[in-house]
């Protein structure tokens, strides 16, 4: 047997945000259950199935604490199962309607949906409605690893306070720990922003400069040894002059980082960073981007293949179901020809196929050029396979088929590639995120400044108190601090000013952020009436029952994590 060329790690990232009790369609649970039903019990399904089969389904999977919280929820297990019999009584509804117009074709697929939806309902049951367990079980067997996160995802190179920060990582990794019974290693970084140690200037006018530390020196503290980043070289498939408008738009430490990484590429491994706190060595682990976009673009990703479900078109008012195919992917969405299951298999085939032609391609340039083993790291949004693009669960599974006939490529996590190819370059990394122009524009605009101005003066006041009131001998106090604690969380999570910034469901992002920011000024007040001596009134009372009703997240809140 020839020795490997390489090491490929899938990496799949899922995130998001805490939906429960607020909203349903078009904007709130129904999110939540579609990526369950679409993305998370379909990538267990072909987990279990490639493994069944004798290969090696070796992917590290994301799933942040909010997410786990979310579905390991007493609310969740009931409702979901509610929604599925929702999606085959649609189904079946659907199919009467299309047979009274002798539609037979759409019919027909509108039985295959029921009958799709009734196997998801059979297998969320059989795992007894406990999909975070199930996910545990096979990181237990070390057949996959799992990755925390921050809590809610908060945004690490705008927030105002380390402490927060600190917090965030604590609080993930507490969830993760409890839900999953397992201590990780690995944590995803939010929208893959890094942020060096150094002085800061706050995003809005707050306060003069200050002193912060760097992400890997939080992280190493808590027992986290890797993370991942966005390629930080610019592309080498966009053609000289978009390559240089892209350096151009840079910051100065992005294009120092660029100029002393000399020929470093994601393939080459992990950029060591060392914690200054405990000498402890981190590995930040790129994305490969060459290989990735040939999934995720636009324009010639897979998923934009003419034969595969069409994502935007729906049958019908509402949680609509979808009867079209892609047909192509410029054509507008009267244009979409019927979808026909038949064709998918073979397409998945060939294209599964031209993939792993590409990782071993990417690999053997690698050791080409380096005269050694490289790794490509592939990773993506979890829900792209399945929710956005339905064929993608079965293309993952032969995938890691092939990849496990293939003698050139080893499947691995990345925690077991860590352990065999340990970091060898250092860098400092600039600060950095995947959005648009590298930054931190996505997050903070003309459209959201104002939620930053909200989100300083809540870090600012939940510290202040923390520190001055007496928490740990009165139990009251500490009681209604958790409570804000947990609001504060909820308003620092990252797809409020992402959502609002790039006008999608805007009017939910402003709600939910106004929502969590009221909610914890409540208790707030009510702190400031407790220490004037006065009794919670039953006003305030009802508004912390409602608080505590539709905001049942992150149970165990410990204010030692805000501790630096």
């Amino acid at each position: 047997m020839s020795e490997p060329l390489g090491s490929f790690c899938l990496v799949l990232h899922g995130h998001l945000p805490y939906v429960l009790h607020h909203g349903y369609w078009p904007h709130g649970e129904d999110w939540l259950y579609e990526a369950a039903a679409e993305t998370y019990l379909p990538i267990l399904d072909m987990i279990a199935e490639v493994h069944q089969l004798g290969g090696r389904p070796a992917i590290t999977v994301g799933l942040t604490p909010v997410l786990l919280e979310q579905m390991a929820h007493d609310r969740f297990k009931q409702c979901f199962r509610e929604y599925l019999e929702e999606r085959i009584a649609r189904a079946e509804h659907d199919r009467k309607e299309f047979e009274s117009r002798n539609e037979l074709h759409f019919a027909y697929l509108a039985k295959r949906w029921g009958e799709w939806y009734a196997r998801t309902a059979d297998q969320f049951e059989g795992m007894k409605r406990d999909i975070p367990s199930t996910f545990g079980r096979w990181a237990k067997e070390g057949i996959i690893e799992i990755l925390t996160g921050y809590a809610t995802h908060g945004y690490t190179p705008l927030l105002l306070e380390d402490s927060c920060i600190r917090a965030q990582i604590r609080a993930g990794i507490a969830s993760t720990r409890r839900i999953l019974g397992i201590q990780p290693t690995g944590l995803w970084l939010p929208e893959c922003a890094y942020r060096p140690a150094g002085q800061w200037y706050p995003a809005v006018d707050f306060g003069g400069p200050r002193d912060r530390l760097a992400v890997e020196q939080m992280l190493a503290d808590e027992g986290i040894t890797h993370f991942f980043i966005e390629d930080p070289l610019v592309p080498t498939n966009i053609g000289d002059e978009k390559a240089r408008l892209f350096y151009d738009q840079l910051s100065d430490d992005r294009k120092r980082f660029i100029h002393e990484c000399g020929d470093w590429r994601p393939t080459v491994g992990p950029i060591g960073l060392r914690s200054p706190s405990n000498g402890a060595v981190l590995a930040a682990y790129a994305r490969c981007r060459e290989v990735c976009e040939q999934v995720w673009s636009g324009w010639i990703g897979y998923p934009g293949t003419g034969a595969y479900l069409e994502f935007h078109k729906k049958y019908g008012e509402r949680r609509g179901l979808r009867y079209w195919k892609v047909t192509h992917a410029q054509s507008g969405l009267g244009e979409k020809d019927p979808y026909y299951p038949d064709d998918v298999p073979g397409v998945i085939h060939q294209q599964a196929g031209h993939f792993t032609n590409l990782i071993r391609q990417t690999l053997r340039d690698h050791r080409n050029r380096y005269g050694r083993p490289g790794v490509v790291i592939a990773s993506f949004d979890a829900e792209l396979f399945g929710h956005w693009w339905f064929e993608g669960p079965r293309f993952l599974r032969d995938l890691l088929l092939n990849l496990h006939h293939d003698p050139e490529i080893h499947v691995s996590t990345v925690h077991d590639e860590l352990s065999r190819r340990p970091p060898e370059r250092f860098h400092r990394l600039p600060e950095f995120s995947w959005g648009e122009g590298s930054d931190n524009r996505v997050w903070i605009n003309d459209r959201t400044r104002w939620m930053w101005e909200v989100e300083y003066r809540a870090e600012a006041k939940f510290g202040r108190n923390t520190f001055h009131l007496p928490w740990q001998k009165d139990k009251q106090i500490r009681d209604l601090l958790e409570r804000a604690a947990r609001e504060l969380l909820l308003l620092q999570a990252s797809d409020w000013p992402f959502v609002v910034a790039r006008g999608q469901a805007v009017d939910y992002g402003i709600r939910r952020f106004a929502l969590h920011d009221n909610r914890y000024e409540i208790v707030n007040n009510v702190i400031d009436r407790i220490l004037d001596g006065n009794k919670i009134s039953p006003l305030e009372e009802h508004q912390l029952r409602d608080g505590e009703i539709h905001d049942s997240v992150f149970p165990k809140i410990d204010l030692a994590w805000w501790n630096m």
